[in-house]
């Protein structure tokens, strides 16, 4: 299990920019310790806990690149065609078995090894086979030509995958060409996801007067399981202290990670802050972003302890900015700031300076340009925002003003998600 210490999410200062938050989970969440053993078909979405470099040469013989004809390059003329005759034949998977001594050619097809003494191969459609089996050359092809030489992809104890690289299928790819077929991962967070309040109901059942379904403990758990955890499902906390501090210490027992929304607040009916307290530490974040400004951060039994907000777009925005690194930080993974793309702004807008805002746009092309439109309804309480919008447009804390035409950077959910 993770062990966190009661201080690793201490933080004095007033408001905490996106980028000191990194830092910070970087810099104080550790890995978890334990690693295990995975089959390359188990690797995709694992982070990688070892250093690992090639075993073998990529590829492991000189092969000929394209279908052809290979001969040795100074065989040929020096102006003009070059005739020779065909003594072999090569397919791939086959022995190389002929040599292209003096002023011969042998036929080889892609994938095939390079026989001794050849080194260049013509494409055949530039070839012209004559009436008594030899064939034409054309002039001016370079020596080593369509070849692709042992070693050209990767050098056999080169490096290929370091720890903390989150492996997708490329990496899979890679790795099985290197007749790797299995390698050391770490184990992945195991995370537990609670929603509170008693006003919240499970979706599927009957919704009561004053009621909300639960939307936010359900988006979590999606996003979690993309980011490769092991998630749990705890349900609905109830507005009594006892039973809070009661479950959400019997989830340290077993979790990684606790994830919580709403609940962490000062009210007579917010008992989260004061469970977390009563079993382990909590030191609250405030954030200088909109929406998503407070997010309590703590430790219970050495688990880390994360309490979002409650509403359904404040959830999304912290997802991104914090429990998504430190998911990583977990996972033993690089922590990296989400990639930005510029578009042009096709709205006005206006902020307070000092905190960073996310907007909910839909892009579209026009004129040559992607252009950024601003989904109509602010509220953080608003989900068609976040389904029917395609990214956030993010706005600088020292940003004031957005006008049509400004450029703008923008932040797409496939790359938060």
């Amino acid at each position: 299990m993770a062990q966190l210490s009661d201080d690793v999410f201490a933080f004095g200062g007033e408001l905490m920019r996106i980028e000191d938050a990194l830092e910070r989970v970087a810099a104080r969440v550790p890995p978890i310790a334990e690693t295990e053993v995975v089959t390359l078909v188990e690797a995709d979405g694992r982070v990688a806990a070892v250093d690992l470099v090639a075993p073998v040469d990529l590829p492991p013989f000189d092969n000929s690149a394209v279908d052809g004809y290979g001969v040795a390059h100074t065989a040929l003329a020096p102006q003009g065609a070059t005739e020779v005759a065909v003594v072999g034949r090569i397919a791939a998977g086959h022995g190389a078995g002929h040599e292209a001594v003096g002023g011969t050619a042998v036929r080889i097809f892609t994938g095939a090894p390079m026989p001794v003494g050849c080194d260049t191969v013509f494409m055949q459609e530039d070839v012209v086979v004559l009436d008594d089996g030899r064939v034409r050359l054309p002039a001016g092809l370079k020596r080593g030509a369509n070849v692709r030489p042992r070693g050209e992809d990767v050098a056999r104890g080169s490096p290929v995958l370091e720890a903390g690289r989150r492996l997708d299928a490329r990496d899979v790819a890679l790795l099985a060409a290197l007749g790797v077929d299995r390698l050391e991962v770490r184990r992945r967070p195991r995370v537990a996801v609670f929603s509170t309040g008693d006003e919240i109901r499970e979706p599927g059942t009957p919704l009561g007067p004053a009621s909300l379904y639960d939307s936010n403990r359900f988006s979590l758990m999606a996003m979690l399981r993309g980011a490769g955890c092991v998630v749990t499902d705890l349900g609905i906390l109830r507005d009594d202290l006892d039973e809070t501090a009661r479950r959400l210490g019997a989830a340290a027992d077993e979790h990684d990670l606790i994830v919580t929304s709403g609940g962490v607040s000062t009210g007579e009916e917010d008992h989260v802050k004061a469970a977390v307290e009563a079993r382990g530490a909590l030191h609250f974040w405030r954030l200088a972003i909109k929406p998503g400004r407070p997010v309590a951060m703590g430790t219970i039994g050495g688990a880390a302890f994360v309490g979002l907000p409650g509403n359904p777009v404040a959830v999304f925005v912290t997802w991104a900015h914090v429990l998504r690194p430190i998911v990583a930080a977990l996972a033993g993974a690089r922590v990296a700031p989400v990639p930005r793309q510029t578009v042009v702004a096709d709205f006005t807008y206006r902020k307070k300076p000092g905190r960073r805002e996310y907007v909910r746009v839909s892009l579209a092309a026009q004129e040559g340009r992607t252009i950024a439109r601003k989904y109509p309804v602010d509220g953080a309480g608003v989900l068609t925002s976040l389904t029917r919008t395609d990214g956030l447009v993010e706005l600088a804390e020292e940003t004031t003003t957005v006008a049509p035409g400004d450029l703008v950077p923008y932040l797409d959910y496939r790359l938060i998600l």
